[in-house]
This record gives structure tokens, sequence and C-alpha cells, in this order.
């Protein structure tokens, strides 16, 4: 879809909120609550931005993007260029990050890591059911969307004012039938794992930006099959599925080849998975069914894939 930058402003420090409307002036495509869309920027840049407006609103989509000095040049190129009245093409959305039915939830949320966090905050109050929105940034003049939290559910920790979430009170006993929603930086993710590792099975929903950190790097040679196309594939120890896919003429949806997006998600048919992605559960890697080329591979000499 092409896009058209119909309002920008600033949102806190480094932090610039865009609203998008299709160049056409057609209704924009359905999304819920944790969902994303890819921008094409330009140079073969392409990055995932947080949906963070009102679902309900088919004529824009609202995302939040922090400028990264530190990042791959995507954050810098939309601070840069994408102006108001100015266009970029944009993927259709996608969500890996659901909001789940729950009598009660737990929404946990760093820096940039808010924008996912909020339609589901909206989405909770609107179902009626009872939550707490516990975010953290380095300092109020960082945190974006201030304007739009408040009220005795929502608990804000500026850094410099009161020190980082206090994730041993959030966290340290286990709620039932709460639903814990949390994004964040990777440091969050992974303390805010840790605190739950003795909450039920399935409590906790993360979305990273980030690649997981402490995957295998580790690779050995291995066989895809892939039953639609009748192919029969080796996959050497330096490339991924999705390269060796490709190189043979097969195209495979992909975008951030990261095991972030989700773009690349492949049914298997047979054979185990070594999960690398960022994205999916406990269960989900348990069943065995789905995997994301970019970065996973085979635990067995031979997969079968629905390609």
């Amino acid at each position: 879809m092409q896009l058209r930058i119909i309002r920008r402003a600033p949102a806190a420090e480094g932090v610039v909120v865009l609203d998008l409307a299709d160049a056409s002036g057609r209704d924009l495509p359905h999304w819920s609550p944790g969902a994303h869309v890819d921008l094409r920027l330009g140079g073969g840049l392409v990055r995932q931005y947080s949906l963070c407006g009102d679902p309900a609103d088919r004529s824009t989509w609202r995302i939040g993007v922090l400028r990264e000095p530190a990042g791959r040049g995507g954050s810098a190129r939309v601070h840069e260029t994408l102006h108001e009245g100015a266009e970029v093409e944009a993927g259709e959305p996608r969500n890996h990050f659901a909001l789940e039915p729950a009598p009660r939830y737990l929404f946990i949320a760093g820096g940039i890591g808010i924008t996912p966090i909020l339609p589901m905050v909206r989405a909770a109050e609107a179902a009626g059911a009872d939550w707490e929105l516990h975010y953290g940034g380095r300092s109020r003049r960082s945190m974006a969307f201030l304007e739009a939290l408040g009220g005795p559910r929502t608990t804000l920790y500026p850094q410099d004012e009161v020190g980082l979430l206090a994730l041993d009170r959030i966290l340290g006993q286990p709620r039932p039938d709460t639903a814990v929603y949390c994004c964040g930086p990777e440091p969050l993710l992974a303390a805010v794992e840790a605190h739950c590792a003795t909450w039920p099975a399935g409590a906790l929903h993360v979305e990273r930006f980030t690649p997981r950190a402490g995957g295998s790097s580790s690779a050995e040679e291995f066989e895809v099959e892939l039953a639609v196309s009748g192919l029969t594939l080796t996959v050497p120890a330096d490339k991924s599925v999705l390269q060796v896919v490709e190189e043979a003429g097969i195209g495979v949806l992909s975008s951030c080849r990261e095991g972030t997006c989700g773009t690349c998600e492949t049914p298997v048919l047979a054979g185990r998975i070594e999960h690398r992605d960022s994205l999916l559960t406990p269960q989900e890697r348990a069943a065995n069914d789905t995997m994301f080329v970019c970065v996973s591979r085979a635990a067995d000499p031979r997969l079968v894939l629905e390609l």
C-alpha cells in the first residue's frame, strides 16, 4: 500500500508520531491491538512499527518512532524524510502480540514499548476487564503519550525520579487469571521473563523489537523438503532456510530476516525444529508445527515444509 503522512508531531524527546492514510483515499485494512506494519523506507530498509491508534478508525494509522542514534538507519530515515505530505510504502498489518481475552491484565512498558500497549489498554477498558499499567522510561521528557495516560490504574516510573520499574513488587506474586503483556528494551523483557518464571504457563506475552539474546550460534547442514514445490534442498551451515529457498526460485514473504517480525512464518509438516526466533511462546515452540525460516533451523537431518 502507498501511504501518505497526514500529520507529524513530536511525542517525547526523540520520538515522533506519524498519522498515515491511504494515498488514494481508501479505507485502511483492519488491525487489532498488538499489530505492527512494515514500512519500506527506500534503499532496502524495511522496518516494523507497532500501530498505536484506534483500530476502529479505518482512515488513519498511527505509529510512534524513537530515533536511535546507534540503530541501523531505519529510525533516522523516518525522522529525516517522512514529513507531512511524504509518501511511504507499507505492508499489511500482522499481529504476533495479540491481546487474548482475560479477566485481568497487567501491562508493562519500557520506553517506546508503550506503542503496542496503548491500544491494548483501551481494549481492556472497553471490555470491562480489570487492568493496570506500569510504564517506565529514562525521564518524563523521553516517555511518549503521557497525555493519553493517567488515572489510578497507571503507574509511571521515570528513572531519574524513582528508579527502575519495581518488578519485585509488580510480579513478585503470581496472580490467577491475569495475562501479563510486556514490550520494551531487552533488559526489561529478560527481567520480566525471569520474574514470571513461577507464573502459570502462558500468562506472559512479550514483544521484542530486537532479536532475543543468547540464541545458539552453531549450525549444521540439513535437508529441507518443499512439499508443495516438490523440491529437496540442502541448507548449508552458513545459510538460512530462507536464503536457500529463495536461491531455488521459491518466493517467500520476508522482512526483518532476524526472527522478530513474523513475515516468513512457514508451516512444518515433519521434522523437529531448532527455534531461534524471538516470537514464539514456549508452548508454540513445543507444538513443532511452524517456524520462521529466516533464522530457525532443523534439529533433525531433514525438515518437510509447506512451501
